[in-house]
């Protein structure tokens, strides 16, 4: 139903929707006129979402921050999940992971070859030299926030702290793209071109996401892009970046076993970090990192 001027705006605000975000939707449909892919209200948060949004990031953050001081060689990737359940529940929250669609475990943690969504196990431990990405996921009072780190254990192969670092450098390059009127593209863009120049491949088929209400929304944030294509950003926005990098070729596979782990095909090293942000008014405010 079409708002007039005068109504109550769509947001909750309690506002007239002239004063809200009447403004807003005429320039987003402006952008539609011209064919680009807008999004709908249901993708962008209102004020009360977006501070419960926070304040799941803030404990997101302290949970990694908590790892970042443990995390050691002879540690099990099973010890950081118990880390991070008994963290995250002490703390009121809950952690997004455990039960999501059989996923058994309250973190991932995905280690040297492993893309993404490995499983922790009391089995695997770290040792000098592995590089690792916890992948921690918050529900506080409702609201989910999403990021992960990788760490470098010990004395790591300088190819191995590159391919961290470019991954890393890749993020911050894309957080720059992140403004209102901008496109989702623009990201996918510069990750890539930072990637490839530095002679890595990063995933298209697996890539971020919106986040906030639930663990996974709309819309998919490919870390591959041209420039002014993909979804428009407007404020309020909430998703995730999250290149993941590999050494080698782009291809991967799933494991059969479980359902869950993804490795690189050809063995390879492979990196991530994920931070999740908000477009703003005049750029991007990041939740958790």
């Amino acid at each position: 139903m079409k708002l007039g001027r005068n109504d109550l705006c769509w947001c909750n605000s309690g506002k007239k929707y002239k004063q809200c975000h009447g403004a807003m939707d005429d320039k987003i449909a402006q952008y539609k006129a011209k064919g680009a892919t807008v999004p709908s209200h249901k993708i962008i948060k209102i004020p009360e979402q977006i501070e419960g949004i926070r304040k799941a990031g803030k404990l997101n953050t302290e949970i990694l921050d908590m790892v970042a001081e443990k995390i050691c060689a002879g540690m099990s990737t099973e010890d950081i999940n118990t880390l991070v359940h008994e963290y995250t529940i002490s703390h009121g929250g809950t952690p997004a992971p455990l039960g999501y669609c059989g996923y058994p475990k309250s973190v991932c943690t995905s280690v040297n070859n492993v893309i993404c969504h490995g499983i922790p196990s009391p089995d695997e431990v770290l040792k000098d030299g592995d590089i690792i990405n916890v992948d921690v996921t918050t529900i506080l009072n409702g609201y989910y926030a999403d990021a992960s780190r990788m760490f470098c254990i010990g004395e790591v192969s300088p190819e191995a702290k590159k391919l961290v670092q470019v991954t890393k450098e890749s993020v911050d390059l894309a957080l720059k793209e992140v403004k209102p009127w901008g496109f989702l593209g623009d990201i996918g863009f510069v990750i890539s071109e930072y990637i490839h120049a530095n002679g890595y491949t990063v995933l298209r088929d697996i890539g971020g996401h919106g986040v906030g209400n639930d663990f996974h929304e709309d819309p998919y944030v490919c870390h591959v892009g041209k420039r002014g294509k993909g979804m428009l950003l407007v404020p309020g926005m909430v998703f995730t970046i999250e290149p993941m990098v590999n050494a080698g070729k782009e291809e991967f596979f799933q494991d059969e076993e479980n359902g869950w782990t993804i490795y690189t095909k050809d063995g390879s090293l492979s990196a991530q970090w994920e931070y999740t942000v908000l477009v703003t008014e005049d750029g991007a405010e990041i939740i958790t990192h």
